[in-house]
């Protein structure tokens, strides 16, 4: 069934067209990526898509009765917006319903509190309520009563996500869903998009999720939109093939041109069919010649101060908010060529880790010692901060007016900007106009311009298009000093780092030698037997199939069926105390009792759930 069509849709913002003559489709079921370097204008063809620009040309058809939900890269909220009225606007019934039941079960009113159980029966919305609890739960999402306004940028994107699924339209558009997502909470979004039913158009940079996720990939390039079939790794196969077909096109056509150039030129005097042909064959060819070629890439080939001996040593470090313990006696000496991925669940401490090493924050307790010769270069996932009507190239004229540049060679500003794919008229321009992705490639311009020889990334892939994500893997791959990561995105860590920092809660952090598919491997080892595994290092093909392959045990086969039973026991003493509390018989404790017995009983379920559903995946 077709959801969505596209005809011939164009968007142009003043200066350029943005892209020209688009023809595309969205069918039941189907999970389509939307690839594209940064400034193409993926987020403009989401937003013509809801509605929030106006196509140029041609029109865009959605179904009737289809629902769409969209999640922006960065979500905008009325002022003074309360975390439980966003979640659960007055659109649908069974939302109205719970946001009923919640100020019912606050204000402990007996007359409410009856007539919110009958509404949530009416509009059967227990079961919308449990899923919606599960999602809240698996997001973070804070108090309902809080302002958003008082939320990270983190907790926003995660907010509006949770939105999203609660609300689960017909068809989801989501722009960089990964963002600000522990890898734990991505691996159980994949679960999600993944349903059958689940219509999906997507921006990612993550890899990993393209592959799990999607099964079409739509690319826009120079304005058109080419069409694959199959996953990310089918994508850049094609892609390959089509981009060395166009170039061989275009340089024939090129040859050809100079040919007929001269043919036209000369204007022969007979003018009959077979010449006239030969003229309307000319504007073909010279279309041809003269179509675009994107073979624009970034170059990365900076140079690294030199590093000494001595790094960064770290003793007995201590660090805590109030109560809540970040880091307890941790201990560790930093040895070059030292390549580490940082590892934990939002809110664990892993930003402040990194803001202690860099002297952004000082330890409760301990030390760290830096050695003379350490130029670290930080990347900060917090949003790019610029002067009003700043431009391109004051960002890094303020911080160099020369740039050391691969061997014996320096740049100027300018010349360092047109190697990051920012051209000569848009470096005059102010940064404000750039697209999300174009500001954090500056942002990591600013880093690498002065020199470091040990590298902090805090999530440095958020909001970059794959190209550039690939060439900043292979720098990093070559780069001779320390690295130091945070990333949510498996396969970037997974090539990048030989060890992990688990920042485990509690103050708890440790070591792991490996990368994160090893971690991942070594755990599930030991959930499946109590006994310590030695670690065993295997290749990227034998990790794949381990994962795919997996099996139950005894013990995970017998629980997997008694979970059934238990959750349709739950089930009926679940119904059975909606049914007395829709009754009304019973004083105000009583249905109070009953309704804390119910959210108890639907707790349960929802994690007897949870793992039922792990155990289904791999039965």
């Amino acid at each position: 069934m077709n959801y969505l069509s596209a005809e011939n849709i164009s968007r142009n913002l003043g200066e350029r067209w943005v892209f020209k003559n688009l023809f595309f489709g969205l069918q039941k079921g189907e999970k389509v990526a939307l690839i594209g370097k940064n400034g193409t204008g993926k987020t403009t063809l989401m937003e013509s898509i809801m509605g929030m620009q106006s196509p140029d040309e041609g029109k865009i058809t959605i179904r009737k009765g289809i629902r769409v939900g969209y999640l922006p890269q960065n979500p905008v909220f009325a002022e003074n917006e309360r975390v439980l009225n966003y979640l659960f606007t007055d659109d649908l019934p069974s939302a109205v319903a719970i946001k009923a039941y919640e100020k019912a079960m606050i204000s402990g009113d007996p007359q409410e509190l009856t007539d919110s159980f009958a509404l949530m029966e009416t509009n059967n919305a227990w079961d919308y309520e449990a899923r919606a609890k599960q999602i809240i739960t698996r997001l973070g999402i804070p108090d309902g009563d809080q302002q958003v306004s008082t939320l990270s940028g983190g907790q926003k994107k995660r907010l509006s996500l949770a939105k999203l699924l609660i609300e689960s339209p017909d068809i989801m558009i989501l722009d960089e869903p990964t963002n600000h997502l522990d890898i734990e909470t991505i691996e159980w979004l994949e679960g999600i998009l993944s349903g059958p039913n689940v219509t999906v158009l997507v921006v990612s940079h993550d890899r990993y999720f393209l592959d799990k996720v999607c099964n079409k990939m739509m690319e826009l390039a120079l304005g058109s939109i080419y069409t694959y079939e199959g996953n990310y790794g089918n994508f850049l196969e094609k892609k390959a093939e089509r981009e060395a077909s166009e170039a061989s096109t275009v340089s024939k056509a090129k040859n050809l041109y100079r040919k007929e150039l001269e043919w036209m030129r000369r204007q022969p005097k007979a003018r009959g069919t077979k010449s006239q042909s030969r003229i309307d064959a000319f504007s073909e060819t010279e279309e041809m010649a003269h179509r675009k070629v994107d073979d624009s890439k970034l170059e990365l080939n900076i140079q690294m101060s030199r590093l000494g001996n001595k790094i960064i040593e770290i003793n007995h470090l201590k660090k805590a908010w109030g109560e809540k313990k970040i880091v307890n006696d941790f201990t560790y000496t930093f040895k070059k060529k030292d390549r580490i991925g940082i590892v934990g669940k939002n809110g664990a401490g892993k930003t402040t880790f990194l803001q202690l090493l860099t002297g952004l924050e000082q330890p409760d307790s301990g030390t760290i010692d830096p050695g003379e010769t350490l130029v670290i270069g930080y990347y900060t996932q917090l949003p790019f901060e610029f002067k009003p009507e700043q431009r391109v190239i004051d960002t890094i004229t303020e911080i160099a007016e020369v740039i050391p540049y691969g061997k014996n060679e320096s740049l100027s500003p300018s010349q360092f900007l047109s190697k990051f794919l920012f051209p000569t008229a848009q470096q005059y321009t102010p940064v404000s106009k750039l697209s999300g992705g174009e500001k954090k490639r500056l942002q990591l311009m600013q880093v690498l311009v002065k020199n470091p020889n040990f590298l902090i990334l805090d999530e440095p892939t958020n909001d970059l298009d794959l190209d550039t994500l690939q060439l900043l893997e292979d720098f990093l791959s070559e780069f001779q000093g320390c690295l130091l990561l945070v990333s949510h995105d498996r396969y970037f860590m997974d090539n990048l780092v030989d060890q992990l920092i688990l920042v485990e809660g509690e103050g708890e952090v440790n070591f792991f030698n490996g990368n994160y598919t090893d971690y991942r491997i070594a755990l599930e080892n030991k959930e499946n037997d109590p006994a310590p595994a030695p670690k065993v290092q295997v290749k990227e093909k034998e990790v794949l199939s381990v994962q795919k392959g997996a099996k139950l045990s005894f013990k995970e086969q017998k629980e997997f069926e008694d979970l059934e039973k238990e959750m349709a026991k739950l089930e009926s003493e679940k119904d059975a105390l909606i049914e007395k509390l829709n009754s009304g018989s019973g004083d105000f404790q009583v249905l109070a009792d009953w309704a804390k017995e119910i959210d108890i009983l639907k707790n349960t379920l929802e994690e007897k759930e949870l793992r039922w559903l792990e155990l289904s995946e791999r039965a």
